[in-house]
């Protein structure tokens, strides 16, 4: 049976419909890798093996028989060349595939270690009267508001959300971005809502979170410094006066999981 079912031709090609799923496929995995890529050390690393990829084609193109046995002999660490040098970006791209929203409706039973992380530095930061902003990034991607702050591509934990958002800290004003369970930016500027009743019972803080999820479909925590009350911000509306157990719940549903499954084992004191 052919599945490639054929759709015109250009010249002595012929081009079908798993030709044109392939070049999409390839452009996707490209595009991806770019945004992976961009702004890190593997960008000039990929333009080097680039660059001696394009001598070795011009070398034998040429029948340069000294070049051609370099670029053979060499062809053989290739692959192990690759996963050393990008194995930082590697890792981040199997995270990217496993945090997608297809993938986790095959693994509900399972919760995302950062959601812990964050109820975590969310219950901390409200012990101790810090202010917080935390802005977690759904399907609409937030470029623009990554742009506004500070990079960081880190790691999540609640101890480096604590520090960030520490008085003496100089990144902690504004908000910090987590994206794909990488805290992408620090001290970003969101948008804050004209919701009139807002203006009047909350503070800039709260009208920012609100104000990020009229515009977005990211989920926007925030720690009040002077109540220490902890609230949560999605589609417009803000939900307080939440603790550890309920922010947790309310992320995990929120991010495609299972809360009553993960809590399974996990007691909190």
């Amino acid at each position: 049976m052919e599945l490639n079912f054929k759709l015109f031709r250009i010249g002595f090609l012929t081009v079908g419909i798993i030709d044109i799923l392939d070049i999409l496929l390839v452009a996707f995995v490209i595009y991806k890798g770019y945004l992976i890529m961009r702004r890190t050390r593997a960008v000039q690393m990929f333009f080097g093996l680039l660059i001696i990829f394009i001598v070795s084609l011009v070398s034998q193109a040429l029948n340069m028989q000294g070049m051609k046995w370099i670029s053979k002999n060499l062809s053989t660490v290739w692959l192990v060349a690759f996963m050393i040098l990008f194995q930082p970006e590697l890792r981040r791209l199997l995270i990217l595939m496993g945090q997608s929203r297809i993938i986790r409706v095959f693994i509900k039973g399972q919760t995302s270690f950062v959601i812990e992380e964050i109820a975590r530095a969310a219950e901390e930061l409200a012990r101790r009267g810090y202010g917080g902003l935390i802005v977690l990034v759904r399907d609409m991607g937030l470029k623009i508001t990554v742009e506004t702050g500070v990079p960081v591509q880190a790691m999540v934990t609640s101890s480096l959300i604590v520090s960030i958002f520490n008085p003496r800290s100089p990144l902690h004003d504004g908000a910090i971005v987590i994206q794909n369970e990488i805290l992408e930016a620090a001290k970003c500027i969101l948008p804050l809502s004209r919701n009139p009743q807002l203006e009047r019972e909350f503070g800039t803080r709260h009208r920012a979170a609100v104000g990020m999820t009229e515009e977005s479909d990211a989920l926007v925590i925030v720690v009040s410094e002077e109540t220490g009350a902890i609230s949560v911000a999605e589609n417009g509306e803000l939900t307080t006066g939440l603790n550890f157990n309920t922010l947790f719940e309310r992320l995990s549903k929120a991010m495609g999981y299972k809360p009553k499954e993960v809590h399974a084992g996990y007691v909190h004191s």
